[in-house]
């Protein structure tokens, strides 16, 4: 099965526009397409019971980052210093790359 290619991908700085992190903004660590969603660095953490085992061999809680729909963050432009709707064009070497449609500042070099 074929997945939606999305706007956003890893080592993005996006914000986030609805939900209990709004207006925080962080990089992104994973996209995870099978979902339409992603985890933002240190954004929505969540504490989670674990057993002793391999990975936590004494147990205990731990905080980790919960995924966020892809719908509910936007790209921050370096530029703007705000938050962008992105675009896609043709380059002339035939390179596509994505762009910011409020300065036209390539996110992709």
């Amino acid at each position: 099965m074929e997945y939606p290619r999305y706007k956003v991908r890893k080592d993005d700085n996006v914000m986030v526009m609805k939900g209990k992190a709004k207006g925080k903004t962080g990089r992104v660590v994973r996209v995870i397409p099978e979902s339409a969603k992603l985890i933002v660095e240190k954004l929505n953490m969540a504490k989670r019971h674990y057993k002793p085992s391999k990975k936590y061999p004494h147990g205990g809680i731990v905080e980790k980052e919960l995924p966020i729909a892809v719908a509910n963050v936007m790209i921050l432009c370096g530029k703007c210093k705000g938050p962008v709707r992105i675009g896609r064009k043709l380059l002339g070497d035939g390179k596509k790359v994505r762009y910011c449609k409020s300065c036209k500042e390539v996110f992709d070099k």
